[in-house]
């Protein structure tokens, strides 16, 4: 299959016998497709490396999140591109997730998660549970419920306006999320990973983020002044290692990331973390932020 140098099939949809239409000067396929749009009507659901149940969960599709879907085979799986970060990937139980009506995003979850119970009454069993931030197509209110569009309710109390939820200090977005479980390929409070954290956080702030760390660290890192001991941290600042990882300083010294040798979002010194032997590559903020406060301080 000929490509263009530099295509990252992580974020473009092209295999040697199937290709977005989109990337048709771009990639020879044995087909071309025009993607049909669906919408996430499941709490969450894992987005693979392959269509096999065992495959590597890459990332997850939230509810109410836009797919366009080029690919539904009969083991179940759809071949997606999720619209919110262009991650491309295979989708278990696709007609069970994925809705055929899509519906305005207007209302958020405003809790860390939340419970759709089968009726408006928290005896009913629970159904699913959707997470911060997911957005949902919501009807009317009854007794302290919200109905779902897809079926089911969710208490009132979590549900805002798309508005209402955004939070420019997303340092403190982040500290809601210490304690949640590190998750491979999460994005949610239910399992996160360290570039679904600051993903998630930076759109709870109205800013956009790819998905994986080195993506993230191509659009918001700058190379170091200086050595890392010596830099003057700041508040908010990312700080990207070679390690494919990604971490918030919270002050000067104190570093909140989600990792796998804590196995959960902690915060922890700097100086420990970099005690481990990890390198670090690059620092910044969105974009932003970078523009509005200046760049890293070097002594």
């Amino acid at each position: 299959m000929r490509v263009v140098s530099g295509l990252d099939p992580r974020v473009n949809a092209f295999r040697s016998d199937l290709a977005d239409q989109e990337l048709r000067s771009t990639v020879v396929a044995e087909r071309y497709v025009r993607p049909i749009l669906r919408q996430c009507a499941r709490g969450i659901v894992p987005l693979l490396r392959a269509p096999d149940p065992d495959a590597p969960r890459v990332s997850e599709i939230r509810y109410g999140e836009f797919v366009d879907v080029f690919e539904e085979r009969p083991d179940g799986f759809a071949w997606i591109q999720n619209r919110a970060d262009r991650y491309v990937g295979y989708l278990p139980n696709a007609s069970e997730s994925l809705s055929e009506e899509v519906g305005p995003l207007e209302r958020r979850i405003s809790a860390l998660h939340t419970l759709v119970y089968s009726e408006p009454n928290v005896t009913s069993p629970p159904r699913d549970s959707l997470t911060l931030g997911s957005y949902v197509r919501s009807g009317q209110a009854v007794q302290g419920f919200i109905a779902l569009s897809s079926g089911g309710y969710v208490a009132a109390s979590d549900v805002v306006p798309s508005e209402a939820l955004l939070e420019p200090d997303y340092v403190l977005t982040a500290g809601r999320l210490l304690g949640v479980p590190y998750l491979w390929g999460g994005r949610t409070p239910l399992g996160i990973d360290c570039s679904g954290l600051l993903q998630l956080v930076l759109d709870l702030a109205g800013l956009e983020a790819p998905r994986d760390s080195d993506q993230q660290r191509a659009l918001f890192g700058h190379p170091l002044e200086g050595a890392w001991s010596e830099t003057i941290w700041q508040r908010g600042d990312l700080l990207f290692f070679k390690e494919n990882h990604v971490g918030i300083m919270t002050d000067r010294e104190h570093l909140l990331h989600a990792n796998g040798f804590d196995k959960h979002v902690v915060v922890r010194p700097l100086a420990e973390v970099m005690e481990r032997g990890l390198t670090l590559l690059a620092a910044g903020r969105p974009r932003a932020l970078w523009e509005e406060e200046g760049n890293l301080q070097v002594p």
